[in-house]
């Protein structure tokens, strides 16, 4: 089949458009308004500016408005930023299809395919689109989601009378493969025509998020409590029931922590494009959570740990092994196994080990004369780990063709226990030299009455074939990353002990003297493998259905397990593990639905990329929630002081809060996300995952460091009163200590384990803009007349600002050295 070709698909695209619903919850300006309408700071922005317009101040109530749409702009770059990595996400996580273009099969996005696409269908696969089938090859498909019916439905070729040749978009195959022509896509499907629509991106909320909601709330009461406490202080102290009125509403626009949830959000999204762009999709925010805290990786060995590109490398015939060298001397016996190997080979497949007997039959065997058409094929199960196929020439003989795991084709052919004993022990030489064996054998019929069951034909045993798949070259140090971050590495493979034992010392693995075979978890309980399995790191010939067991005893003995899996039975052990890791390549439809994470790549080193990247946006995100307590501190004491001395000048007005809060909120959503890693962030343990994200602990130390801050601001207030300034010149003083401190209170918490200096000169862009931006503000307020008067500021003279700069230095020495101390000393503190 030739199918569409690339041009005539990209003209339907056009003409059609994407083979998707339409989802998309982009929203513009005017829905963002709306929204920043419902804010809590915008409330507080509005009754400020009328208040200011009430007592006359118009400039300070049309500027206090004003800001209303600085914030609405901020919000919505933050939400389209956001908005644009989850469209990205979502386009990733699209089904994939593979499909006959320009006479060549290629694997595309779901939301690619068009209208007369021709697509093969795949156990594991999720149909794509509506369509008729043109073959079928014991097709049976779960059609639940659209009928309601739990039993799978037997599917049969095109027939003019036939609806059972039918297939639907977003139904799942659960046994078979066939080929499929599409007739309607997107919203023409019956999928579409329903009104459903799949969100693979998924939004629950996380244990992060219900914990940030519980401190939001907590910080809301205590804020509502002291903005009270502060009206009534300041009336009783001062007698100006509107001035009260704006210092507590100055004072709930300090406390109020309403970065809190737009951090959150934008760290989750930009978090999870960012490991988009590593080859690793987040399916659910926790795992980026739940990445820092893994403590075993079971990984598969195939495609994951090795290239996934198998090659014969050696074949067992007539009692004799011959090596890849050695193939074109020996033909006779190399053609016979290449050819049955062929046979019991699915043309269009997609499986690597398939697909290196498809070249090495092109290359070895010469074409026949007589032709073979399919006439039964008898899938591999559970319970046999052998397929057969059986194939009538135009002779009208019947040919039937099986290979599969060594052991289940010498049982098919009944070889007696010393036949077979003597077979394995060459299959145990072939292992040992880490290659994955096949079985082959052969088998004529007489007459087109078919058994049920593969197990009644007369098989002979034709031989082995021996595979090998080179172990990915950055696959040990990945390994290397694995165990200096505390991490365990668990192999689980579908081959022989010695040829698992062989990859894994090839990948750099800590081999164990005692390796578990999917015989010994038969015939062990929950409490053995429980013990047993803490000196365990390479489990063989498992089926799909133990992984389940595996996990289950590595999550009893209180690991936090990630996990990958590409097939329908994986689908119970990814969503098991703490991180269901699917494979984006190999991977089943449904597979990569149940996981929490899917490689694009197929590559194990990306799984420890992920690891890395979550560490680093979880400690991120902590230092970007310190900061925000820290700053607020000195906002929140600077605002209450005025409030119970009514001789002190009023520092802080609701204009200065406002200026500082368009400082916080870039910085917390922008300069914090884009830093770099900490130093060794893969040379420490994991993290306890009941460890809360920010106790009480975390609290205290960031109030700490926010204190220290505010006793530096109070304490140049005071020298400035004590210097003679008025009222006007102190507010600039003190207020440009606080914006200095801020900056080097920034500078200092963006890394626990750089200094301050290098924080600078690292390439994080969005820092160095909004310094730059905050101290040209900062300068343009204090020397433009027009500013100042707006600010309430009068002019000094620039010698009287170094006190701020002296005192906001010692507070980043303060700070520096404490963080040297911990890392050096390894202290506790702030």
């Amino acid at each position: 089949m030739k199918g569409l070709s690339t041009e005539e698909a990209l003209k339907k695209i056009q003409t059609q458009g994407y083979n998707e619903l339409n989802t998309s919850y982009s929203k513009n300006i005017l829905q963002i308004a709306l929204e920043v309408f419902k804010e809590p700071m915008f409330i507080l922005l509005i009754s400020c500016g009328a208040l200011y317009l009430v007592l006359g101040d118009n400039t300070e109530g049309i500027i206090m408005l004003c800001w209303v749409f600085v914030i609405i702009f901020i919000t919505f770059y933050q939400h389209q930023k956001t908005e644009k990595a989850l469209e990205a996400l979502k386009k990733l996580s699209s089904p994939r299809a593979l499909v006959i273009r320009d006479g060549k099969e290629i694997k595309i996005a779901g939301r690619e395919v068009v209208t007369d696409d021709i697509v093969l269908l795949n156990e594991g696969d999720r149909i794509p689109a509506d369509g008729v089938l043109l073959e079928s090859n014991n097709l049976s498909i779960d059609e639940s989601m659209l009928t309601g019916e739990s039993v799978p439905v037997l599917k049969t070729n095109k027939t003019d009378t036939s609806a059972s040749s039918l297939v639907f978009s977003g139904t799942l195959i659960v046994q078979g493969s066939g080929i499929m022509q599409v007739t309607s896509i997107g919203a023409n499907t019956e999928f579409g025509k329903i009104g459903k629509s799949l969100q693979l991106i998924e939004q629950d909320q996380t244990k992060l998020q219900k914990e940030m909601k519980i401190l939001i709330r907590n910080l809301f009461i205590i804020g509502v409590v002291l903005s009270v406490v502060v009206v009534i202080a300041y009336y009783f102290t001062r007698g100006n029931f509107i001035q009260a009125i704006l210092n507590g509403l100055s004072a709930t626009m300090a406390i109020l922590p309403e970065e809190f949830p737009v951090v959150l959000t934008v760290f989750l999204a930009i978090g999870s494009w960012r490991l988009s762009q590593q080859n690793v999709l987040t399916r659910k925010p926790s795992a980026i959570e739940t990445l820092g805290s893994a403590t075993v990786l079971c990984s598969d060995k195939t495609g994951t740990i090795t290239q996934n590109k198998m090659e014969i490398v050696s074949l067992f015939a007539k009692d004799t092994l011959y090596n890849k060298s050695t193939f074109q001397q020996n033909s006779n016996s190399v053609q016979d196994i290449l050819q049955i190997a062929f046979f019991a080979s699915q043309k269009n497949t997609i499986d690597p080990m398939e697909k290196a007997i498809g070249f090495s039959y092109e290359t070895y065997v010469p074409k026949e004369e007589l032709s073979y058409d399919l006439v039964k094929e008898y899938p591999l199960s559970k319970h046999l780990f052998a397929m057969t196929r059986v194939l009538k020439s135009t002779d009208s003989n019947y040919l039937v063709c099986c290979k599969g795991a060594p052991e289940a084709i010498l049982t098919l052919c009944k070889l007696s226990d010393s036949e077979q004993h003597k077979l394995l022990a060459h299959v145990q030489k072939m292992a040992e030299l880490g290659q994955r064996v096949l079985g082959v054998a052969k088998a004529t019929w007489s007459n087109s009455n078919l058994p049920e069951t593969q197990q009644a034909f007369d098989f002979e045993f034709i031989g082995f074939v021996g595979f090998e798949d080179p172990i990915r070259p950055e696959v040990p140090q990945a390994i290397k990353e694995c165990y200096a971050a505390g991490i365990k590495v668990i192999m689980i493979t579908g081959d022989y002990p010695s040829t698992a034992k062989s990859i894994a010392q090839q990948a750099g693995m800590n081999v164990s003297d005692l390796i578990l075979t999917g015989s010994d978890l038969k015939n062990m309980s929950d409490a053995e493998l429980k013990e047993k399995i803490e000196s365990v790191n390479i489990f063989a010939r498992i089926v799909p259905e133990q992984k389940l067991q595996i996990i289950k005893a590595f999550k009893a003995n209180g690991e936090v397990v990630a996990m990958t899996g590409d097939g329908v039975n994986d689908a119970p052990a990814l969503k098991a593990a703490d991180i269901g890791i699917a494979m984006g390549g190999k991977g089943t439809d449904v597979a990569r639905e149940s996981a929490s994470l899917v490689l694009l790549d197929d590559n194990f080193s990306s799984i420890v990329s992920a690891i890395r990247s979550g560490r680093k946006i979880f400690d991120n995100l902590q230092k970007a929630m310190a900061y925000i307590i820290a700053i607020h501190i000195p906002i929140i004491g600077l605002t209450l002081l005025p409030a119970f001395f009514p001789e002190l000048p009023i520092l802080l007005m609701p204009l200065h809060i406002v200026f500082m809060e368009l400082i916080i909120d870039p910085v917390c959503s922008i300069a914090f996300e884009s830093e770099k890693e900490e130093l060794g962030i893969m040379n420490r343990p994991p993290r306890d995952p009941n460890m809360l994200f920010f106790g009480m602990k975390k609290i205290l130390q960031s109030a700490s460091m926010g204190l220290l801050l505010l006793a530096m601001v109070i304490a140049v207030y005071f020298i400035s009163i004590q210097e003679g300034h008025t009222d006007g010149e102190i507010r600039a003083i003190a207020f440009s200590s606080l914006i200095i401190g801020n900056i080097f209170l920034i500078m200092t918490t963006l890394s626990k384990t750089r200094n301050a200096i290098s924080v600078l000169f690292e390439k994080n862009i969005a820092l160095l803009i909004i310094i730059i931006a905050a101290s040209g503000l900062m300068l343009f307020i204090i020397t433009i007349p027009y500013l100042q008067a707006i600010f309430s500021f009068e002019a000094p003279g620039f010698k009287h600002f170094i006190i701020s700069i002296i005192g906001a230095s010692i507070v980043l020495l303060t700070l520096e050295i404490i963080k040297f101390s911990k890392l050096k000393f390894g202290t506790k503190g702030f």
